[in-house]
This record gives C-alpha cells, structure tokens and sequence, in this order.
C-alpha cells in the first residue's frame, strides 16, 4: 500500500486554522489541464483563490482535489484544483500559511530554450511539503559583507495594500 501525501491534510488544517482564528483563506495553484478555473484570472501559469465560507459554496478538500463553487464576476463557476498543483495556502490578512513544492506532474513543460536547461526536483521531494526559510527584505549576505547592520537601519514597513505571497525559488 503506498502511503498518503501529508499535503492535504495540512491544507485543510491551515483552512480551519485561518477560519478559527477570523482569517481570510486564500490558495495558490498552478493552472494546468486538469485545473479548472475561469481562464482570464490565470497570471503567470498560477491563479490565487478565496477559499473561505463567504466566498464559496460546497466547498470539499479531499486527499485528491479542492472543489467548489465561486462567483467571478457575478456568474457561478464550479472550481476544481488538484491537491498536487496547489503551492499554498495562507491567510490574507497576515501571509501566514504554508507553500509547497509543486510536484512534477503539475508542473508545466518548459517553453523557453533557457528554462529547459533548468535544475529539476528530486523525485525523493517530490509530493512532500517542504519548509524553507525566507529572509527578510533586507537581511541579505550582501548587506553583511558591505559593512552594512540591517538591524541597525531596517527599512520601514509600507503602510497599506493587502499583503502579498512571494514564492522564492
């Protein structure tokens, strides 16, 4: 018997997290053939959902998709995303989640020369979540070897706008 990805089980409790806590839920995947979302909301081969109560109708997180109903532009899509294309999810309000890699199968063909050259995941990673540690905007090797204290000088922190997720490869 093979053993089951640990990837939908902490989708859905990150879900109940956010929910729990009065966080908005928001999900990032890439769009492939097997993914079916409204098209022109589709940026770069990925798409971010509002997943929570308000937002949708029969929503169901299994082992293998994330379906449910949403309005796009006032007209009801029936959404449909699987697990293996999802890259993360997180609360809107504060950006805490979690990001995954997105295992081979999802990921699309390379379409330009250059990016056929590009390094591929192992397979032993493939389907398991990862955990990477981000540095902070400011905190690089760079500023440390020019003499520089981020900590002394911190940039401030921009006022307003909706956070964002930036996925770093």
């Amino acid at each position: 018997m093979s053993e089951t990805s640990t990837k939908p089980y902490l989708l859905r409790a990150i879900y109940e997290w956010c929910t729990d806590n009065g966080f908005t839920p928001y999900l990032a995947a890439k769009v492939d053939a097997n993914t079916r979302v409204p098209q022109q909301f589709v940026k770069n081969g990925e798409i971010v959902l509002n997943i929570s109560f308000e937002a949708t109708s029969s929503l169901k997180m299994d082992n293998e998709f994330v379906n449910f109903n949403a309005r796009f532009g006032g007209v009801s899509r029936e959404i449909s995303v699987p697990v293996e294309n999802v890259i993360a999810i997180y609360a809107r309000e504060n950006g805490q989640g979690m990001a995954f890699e997105v295992t081979k199968t999802a990921e699309q063909k390379p379409s330009k020369p250059d990016e056929q050259n590009a390094p591929t995941k192992s397979p032993a990673t493939a389907g398991f979540p990862a955990l990477a540690s981000v540095p902070s905007p400011g905190t690089s090797s760079g500023d440390k070897a020019n003499g520089e204290d981020p900590e002394k000088d911190p940039e401030p922190p921009k006022k307003g706008g909706r956070p964002t997720l930036t996925r770093i490869k």
